[in-house]
């Protein structure tokens, strides 16, 4: 996650009420095999350093259980998500969260040869859609799932990457899904019905939930477990909490 936009203010939906959701108890239920089924490599397109955790640790811990290759594309480095912290100016930020993005795929099994960085400037994916959009072309495979977030995330980058990789998956004709991140802060929990006509929920073991805990624990600037931090984190736990589930979602 990172700088947001104005759907995404103050405290969002609790989890406490998620977990009361009917429409989101209500979607079907897909074990990781079905939804990995045929898929030679799983790509996870990430905005910023800690999404593809947050929303997909789960799903990229069971291609692994499967043999199937994992390849995460760090479309940014996240360097802008705290302008008013004068400890973090953007190139601390870039380095230290691309240090967290390697400690969390080591926690998950990967390594630094399972991402690749694209460096696009955090805030103005939008503004590089077309770019970002043929890199995912070109670098995409047949037998690919290209998963990537949810186009109305409500957060512009988040936005703008997951219209890019929709793009890429139909010019190179590969199956696509998306992931909510945001989406979790602004949605209702109460509503009668939920966004997704397409949405799964993917469950998770209680070693893979707990590897993804400690993935999501790298993310240090971001929970803010550092010095100097003089403002209110990206990730409080009341934000983390919306990703402890014991299951992930995917929106086909």
């Amino acid at each position: 996650m990172d700088a947001v936009g104005p759907r995404i203010e103050g405290q969002g939906s609790l989890e406490a009420d998620w977990a009361a959701c009917t429409w989101l108890e209500a979607l079907p239920v897909h074990d990781a095999a079905s939804v990995l089924r045929d898929v030679r490599r799983l790509v996870v397109v990430s905005p910023h350093p800690d999404d593809e955790v947050l929303a997909c640790a789960g799903v990229m811990q069971a291609a692994l259980a499967q043999d199937i290759a994992v390849h995460v594309v760090s479309v940014t480095d996240g360097e802008a998500c705290y302008p008013d912290a004068p400890l973090w100016p953007a190139a601390r930020l870039r380095d230290a969260r691309r240090h967290e993005l390697a400690t969390a795929m080591r926690l998950l099994g990967l390594d630094a040869t399972h991402v690749t960085p694209l460096g696009l400037p955090d805030g103005s994916v939008a503004t590089h859609e077309a770019e970002l959009a043929a890199q995912l072309a070109a670098q995409a495979l047949p037998g690919d799932l290209l998963v990537a977030p949810w186009v109305g995330d409500a957060h512009p980058d988040h936005d703008a990457a997951g219209r890019a990789a929709q793009a890429a998956a139909r010019g190179r004709g590969i199956r696509s899904l998306q992931y909510p991140v945001w989406a979790w802060h602004w949605l209702d929990p109460r509503a009668a019905t939920g966004p997704w006509p397409g949405a799964m929920r993917i469950p998770m073991s209680r070693a893979a939930q707990a590897r993804k805990h400690d993935a999501m624990q790298a993310f240090a600037t971001q929970t803010g477990a550092v010095e100097g931090l003089d403002c209110e984190p990206i990730l409080p736990a009341h934000v983390t909490a919306r990703f402890r589930r014991a299951f992930e979602v995917l929106i086909g």
